[in-house]
């Protein structure tokens, strides 16, 4: 069944109010999955690890420091997100975050670009046989085949398209990728959304993508790495509806040759031959002689040609709408 995945991501800036209020936003918005990111600074980062380009807020070690959740948190999000409905998602950052997870009872877990080539955390996540979401924002084939190999040793795997670029520009989506993910793995796919609108989530859908990701916030004003690359409530509910449309399109295969749903519409919409003025018996019906009108209930304008040489076998007012008896032989075969 196809999925929208609310990312919050740290958008939360370390507030456990925060947190909650946002697993119930991503609810009410439409969301079928809220996703977090499990970070435990010191067993995952070193002191001097460089800030990414798109936020130079505070160190790395010191903003995982900051913005992270007890084991106790953790376990009251969880709690949080099956009251809700919505399964409860997260991407450990070591494997000590693994460890975490498994305590807290996480539903699902989510392997974040950066990750890929994480051996030793894959086979961890794998060994747990829980359903994996596979990233691939800076990954190419090689690196994303290793990773696909080791995690399929556990649980249902679902990879998905991402491009890491914070935002990410419509040239740089990569929908072909989806194709060929497809093609390549056999396994389900889906799309990580870092643009700016709904556009390419909704090609992804449209193209066959099952899962969804989005970041959520509050609003994009908020501090933090997260919140600026985000979508605010009222834009990520329409941004839900619109997927659920488009999935519901491709599950509601329509048969074009059964033309029974329209019968009643083809008869109030469809045109009828008419005569175009008053007809005498035995004359010969020219294409001067038919106009063709509202109901499409007698003969269809389609065959209009059938009826051109023939001649009428009683006197027939104008806008008189034929019926086949009306008619006799072709002319011509008459003589």
């Amino acid at each position: 069944m196809p999925q929208i995945i609310a990312e919050i991501g740290s958008v939360h800036d370390g507030s456990f109010g925060n947190a909650r209020k946002l697993v119930e936003l991503a609810a009410d918005c439409g969301a079928d999955v809220v996703k977090f990111q499990t970070h435990i600074a010191e067993a995952e980062t070193l002191a001097d690890a460089p800030m990414p380009p798109y936020f130079k807020g505070e160190p790395r070690l010191d903003y995982f420091r900051r913005t992270a959740f007890t084991e106790a948190q953790w376990g009251d999000l969880k709690a949080a997100c099956a009251g809700l409905g919505v399964t409860f998602l997260s991407s450990p950052f070591s494997l000590e975050a693994v460890d975490l997870l498994e305590r807290v009872g996480v539903d699902a877990y989510k392997i974040p670009s950066g990750e890929v080539t994480n051996r030793p955390l894959l086979e961890k996540v794998a060994a747990t046989g829980k359903p994996v979401l596979l990233s691939s924002g800076m990954s190419n084939w090689d690196e994303l085949d290793r990773a696909v190999a080791a995690l399929k040793a556990g649980g249902p795997v679902t990879v998905l398209q991402c491009t890491s670029a914070y935002p990410c520009p419509p040239e740089r989506v990569g929908l072909n990728v989806i194709e060929e993910m497809k093609a390549r793995y056999g396994l389900p796919v889906g799309y990580s959304d870092h643009t700016e609108s709904c556009a390419a989530a909704f090609a992804a859908a449209a193209m066959g993508a099952t899962v969804i990701e989005k970041h959520l916030t509050f609003s994009r004003r908020m501090y933090g790495s997260d919140a600026a690359n985000a979508m605010e409530p009222e834009s990520f509910t329409a941004y839900c509806a619109g997927l659920k449309e488009i999935w519901a399109m491709r599950a509601s295969p329509v048969d074009k040759g059964n033309i029974e749903p329209f019968r009643d519409m083809k008869r109030i919409f469809e045109k009828s031959i008419v005569s175009s003025r008053a007809l005498k018996a035995g004359q010969t019906i020219s294409m001067g002689d038919l106009c063709f009108k509202k109901p499409g209930d007698g003969i269809s304008a389609a065959n209009y040609r059938e009826y051109i040489g023939r001649v009428v076998t009683k006197d027939l007012p104008a806008d008189h709408k034929f019926s086949a008896d009306e008619f006799g032989a072709l002319a011509s075969a008459s003589k």
